[in-house]
């Protein structure tokens, strides 16, 4: 048997909109709007921003969130366990948050990937000049 903290987080799923309405950078909440793309759940999505942002603030600051941490981290988002580790794989599969020695970091992969896969939409598929994107 899986435990939920040891789960494979190599990939998860992202809503992708059309309209530019829905565009991240005109949201008045931009973490927020990029959680609800990731969670089902409202409330999931509001946790895993303040999660995000937690990793951001201890980054920032030379303070990582260490992962022994996880008890007062579930405290602090009010959690139980499994929905904090679901919630902590979905970020590690999104390649929004790493994991390195023992730390919670912000991850580039996330934007390396789409800026991957909308350059080769654009000129793979669309047959566009890439320095037009």
């Amino acid at each position: 048997m899986t435990h939920v903290k040891n789960a494979p987080r190599t990939a998860t799923t992202l809503k992708v909109r059309s309209k530019s309405e829905y565009w991240i950078s005109r949201s008045k909440d931009p973490y927020l709007e990029l959680m609800l793309r990731l969670f089902q759940d409202e409330r999931t999505a509001r946790r895993g921003r303040d999660f995000l942002t937690m990793v951001e603030e201890g980054q920032r600051k030379g303070e990582p969130l260490k992962t022994k941490d996880w008890k007062r981290l579930m405290e602090d988002l009010e959690v139980s366990r499994s929905a904090f580790y679901f919630m902590r794989n979905k970020l590690l599969g999104a390649g929004l948050i790493a994991v390195r020695s023992g730390e919670y970091r912000l991850s580039g992969m996330f934007s390396r990937d789409l800026a991957d896969m909308s350059r080769w939409w654009w000129t793979a598929v669309m047959g566009n000049d890439p320095e037009a994107l």
